[in-house]
């Protein structure tokens, strides 16, 4: 079984259409188990209960923001070794530096292409 087909990935996104359309380019690379929460809180519930093995997060969402869940991810030995991609349409050296000092995988800017996200999936797992 390809490693597409094994993934266990969570998107994290207050925004409906900003989950869609990150669900359209997670349909088209193949990867199909995917699970939603619309903001970090809510995530770190579901993550602690039930770890995937990549967190797609939006930056800016209301309850808690994408790098507060990324450094409690970190904080948990349960959680710790999810990888985890940071989207934002603001992405700044400031933003890039405080999320890899926390351990954060990568980051895709929005809008974002296909490929670009295909990419940045792999930059965390290798090949898909």
């Amino acid at each position: 079984m390809s490693l597409k087909k094994q993934l266990h990935v969570m998107v994290v996104d207050d925004m409906s259409v900003s989950r869609g359309l990150i669900d359209q380019a997670l349909d088209w690379i193949g990867i199909e188990n995917v699970v939603y929460e619309p903001d970090g809180r809510s995530a770190l519930r579901r993550l602690q209960a039930q770890p995937v093995h990549l967190v797609i997060s939006d930056y800016n969402m209301p309850e808690m923001d994408g790098l507060t869940l990324l450094q409690n991810l970190r904080a948990n030995p349960a959680t710790q070794r999810i990888g985890f991609i940071l989207i934002s349409g603001r992405i700044d050296q400031a933003l890039i530096d405080r999320g890899r000092a926390l351990g954060m995988n990568n980051y895709l800017k929005k809008p974002f292409t296909r490929d670009a996200f295909a990419h940045s999936i792999e930059s965390v797992f290798g090949p898909l």
